[in-house]
């Protein structure tokens, strides 16, 4: 890009629109030439561009929604705060997938909403201290946004939200805060739910939905991050409820980080390592369960939830509901969590 556009790029996360384009001096026959099949900018949105090799590296599941956001953004002269799913993107939010292609923002005025031109506008309320400053974009913050994805897609994804916003520092008190707001809200009900179960100890999605499903047993009250200690080493499990451990297992923990994975090892060592750690851990009078990403979703849930169960069942037989004697708990910070 020439100099004077290549100002705008830096400062829009490498997106310039069309105006600024033209008053650095190109003309249409550039631009139809650079937006062009193959040429050396993609069209995000109507008027608002990136450099082709940007666009390219960016992922389908996050990195081109959220440029897509931007450029809305760029794109609108009316004031507003970015929010829903959409603010989520900006935050860095880990949330449940929707079939959802629309830019969320929210105007301050009556409520209701509209969509136009790919963007929903939601015409409600919000405090000032509920927007923040993403970069120079106005964002509505942790809070406000989890308890909007639960009323906009429902009480599952309004829990993953505010999880995951409890995870990214926001605070139990600051969701009630932001769903307390909203009484006589369409589809409030939702996010008042996903609030009062949320809970800060899940690290991932899919610990989220495995609290979710083991819940749903009515087998006893779950705790998360639970400790074990077994010769003189700390091990953290995702949850417990009675005397029965359960794990998630998502493919993460054996993808190396060149693939996007966190695993440091060969996937055979780690579930080797895996292995011995379980058997350390349930030599300490423990049962356990694992649950992988399938067994969240429609006939394999129900597959999953008899299998928790059974095992559950064969723990208490065991080892009965209460912890061991003596036990005692190992607080969550500072000590480093073992993989």
């Amino acid at each position: 890009m020439r100099p004077d556009l290549a100002i705008h790029a830096n400062l829009q996360h490498g997106l310039v629109t069309r105006i600024q384009a033209m008053a650095a001096g190109y003309t249409e026959r550039e631009l139809r030439t650079l937006t062009g099949h193959g040429g050396a900018w993609v069209t995000v949105r109507r008027g608002v561009y990136v450099a082709r090799n940007t666009w390219e590296s960016l992922d389908d599941r996050e990195g081109k929604p959220r440029l897509r956001v931007l450029a809305a953004h760029l794109t609108m002269n009316r004031p507003h705060a970015v929010s829903h799913r959409s603010a989520g993107l900006l935050h860095g939010l880990p949330m449940l997938e929707v079939d959802d292609t629309l830019v969320h923002v929210t105007r301050p005025g009556v409520t209701g909403s509209r969509t136009e031109h790919g963007v929903k506008h939601h015409l409600a309320h919000f405090a000032p201290d509920q927007v923040v400053d993403l970069n120079g974009v106005h964002v509505l913050d942790l809070a406000r946004t989890a308890v909007d994805i639960g009323r906009e897609h429902g009480y599952r994804h309004g829990l993953v939200a505010c999880d995951s916003a409890m995870q990214l520092g926001a605070t139990k008190n600051e969701l009630w805060t932001a769903v307390d707001a909203m009484e006589h809200w369409p589809h409030v009900v939702r996010s008042r739910s996903a609030v009062q179960d949320s809970d800060s100890g899940a690290e991932s999605v899919g610990e989220t939905l495995a609290r979710e499903l083991v819940q749903s047993l009515g087998l006893g009250p779950v705790q998360t991050q639970f400790s074990v200690v077994t010769n003189g080493h700390v091990y953290w499990v995702d949850m417990r409820v009675g005397r029965h451990l359960i794990e998630f297992d998502g493919r993460v923990k054996y993808r190396g980080r060149a693939e996007g994975g966190v695993a440091n090892l060969p996937a055979g060592e780690v579930v080797w390592a895996e292995k011995k750690r379980q058997e350390s851990v349930c030599a300490e009078g423990y049962g356990m369960s694992r649950l992988i990403w399938a067994d969240f979703w429609g006939d394999q849930r129900a597959s999953a939830a008899a299998r928790v169960r059974r095992e559950f069942a064969i723990t208490t037989t065991r080892f009965g509901t209460d912890l061991p004697p003596g036990y005692v708990p190992i607080p969550r910070h500072p000590v480093q969590r073992s993989a």
